[in-house]
C-alpha cells in the first residue's frame, strides 16, 4: 500500500497569501494544494448548505474566494513539484467548452500537476443567475464531464448529446497526460458517479466512521462497474481523527490523500497571519510527513 499523501486546503484564505503557502507546502513536503470554489455570496439562499448540521454557510459576504483554476496556474508558476486540484469546482453553472479550455491550460502550465475535482453545486441561484436551468442538473453535469474529457483528449472531436451539441472541433495544445477527475458529493447518485467515471472521490467534512463507510460503498460500486482494479484516490477531510494513531486509522480505512488545514488544527483559526500558517505547516510536516510513522 502506498503511503497516505497530505494536501493543504486553502479554504477561505486571503489571496495575497496563496503563493507563500504554496512555496512552503512544497518546501516541507506536502503533496498537493486543494482549491475550493464559490462564484458569489447570495444575501438570501433558497437552499440550505448541505455540509453543516444547521444548513448555514461557513463563510460570509466578505470571505475571499479566488477562481481556483487561476489560483492553480499562479501557484504552479511559483513551484515545481507541488500538485493542485479543485475541491471541488461546481460544474453545474459553467460551460463545458470554456472549462475544457481552462483546465487544459492549467494542466499545460503546471506540467501536468493539476487534478480536476468536480461537483454539481448546491445553490439554485448559482445556476439560475448564470443562465443555466437548475432542473436536471445531475444529468447535465454527467454530460459536461463527458464533453470536457473528450475535448481534453486532443484531436478533432464532435459531441451530440441532450444538453450539448457541437460539430468537429479541436482545442490545442491538449495536455500531454490525462487530467485526473475527482468527483465530490455524498449522495448515492454522487457516489455512483465517482465510482463510474472518476479517478477518485473527494469528501467534504466527515467523521472517520463516515469516511470508512463511504469508502466501503465506493469500493463496492467500483466493483459493480468493473473498475475495482483501476487506480482510485480517496481524498478525505476528517474532523475527528487526530494524532499519529488517528492518521493511521484513516490510512487503514483506505484514505489515500488526507486534506488538512494545519493552522486550524493548531487552534489558530482561518485568519492566522501567513507566518503562523507557515509555522503550522512545518510542525505538521515534521509530525506526520517526515516522522516515519507510515513505515512502522
Amino acid at each position: 500500500m502506498s503511503p497516505m499523501k497530505y494536501t493543504v486546503s486553502i479554504a477561505m484564505g486571503p489571496i495575497d497569501e496563496l503563493i507563500g503557502i504554496a512555496k512552503t507546502a512544497e518546501e516541507v513536503g506536502f503533496d498537493s494544494i486543494a482549491l475550493p470554489d464559490s462564484l458569489f455570496y447570495m444575501e438570501k439562499a433558497a437552499a440550505d448548505y448541505p455540509y453543516t448540521p444547521d444548513g448555514s454557510r461557513m463563510w460570509n459576504q466578505d470571505t475571499p474566494w479566488v477562481d481556483p483554476l487561476i489560483a492553480a496556474a499562479a501557484m504552479g508558476a511559483a513551484t515545481s513539484k507541488l500538485r493542485f486540484y479543485t475541491n471541488v469546482l461546481k460544474l453545474g453553472s459553467r460551460n463545458p467548452l470554456l472549462l475544457a479550455r481552462q483546465v487544459g491550460s492549467v494542466a499545460n502550465l503546471t506540467n501536468n500537476r493539476f487534478g480536476f475535482g468536480v461537483g454539481i453545486g448546491w445553490a439554485p441561484e448559482e445556476f439560475e443567475w448564470c443562465g443555466v436551468p437548475y432542473r436536471r442538473r445531475g444529468a447535465r453535469v454527467d454530460e459536461m464531464i463527458d464533453v470536457i474529457k473528450l475535448v481534453l483528449g486532443g484531436g478533432m472531436v464532435e459531441f451530440h448529446g441532450q444538453f450539448y451539441d457541437f460539430d468537429r472541433l479541436q482545442m490545442s495544445p491538449a495536455p500531454s497526460e490525462p487530467v485526473p477527475f475527482y468527483v465530490g458529493g455524498h449522495t448515492d447518485v454522487a457516489l455512483r458517479r465517482a465510482a463510474r467515471i472518476g479517478d477518485g472521490w473527494t469528501s467534504a467534512m466527515m467523521t472517520g466512521e463516515q469516511l470508512a463507510e463511504t469508502i466501503g460503498k465506493l469500493n463496492q460500486l467500483r466493483a459493480e462497474y468493473g473498475r475495482a482494479e483501476q487506480p482510485f484516490e480517496f481524498q478525505a477531510v476528517c474532523i475527528d481523527k487526530f494524532g499519529v494513531q488517528g492518521h493511521r486509522e484513516l490510512a487503514e480505512a483506505g484514505v489515500t490523500d488526507n486534506i488538512v488545514i494545519p493552522w486550524v488544527f493548531d487552534g489558530l483559526g482561518f485568519d492566522a497571519p501567513l507566518g503562523k500558517k507557515q509555522d503550522s505547516m512545518k510542525r505538521f510536516a515534521d509530525t506526520y510527513i517526515h516522522s516515519g510513522w507510515q513505515a512502522a
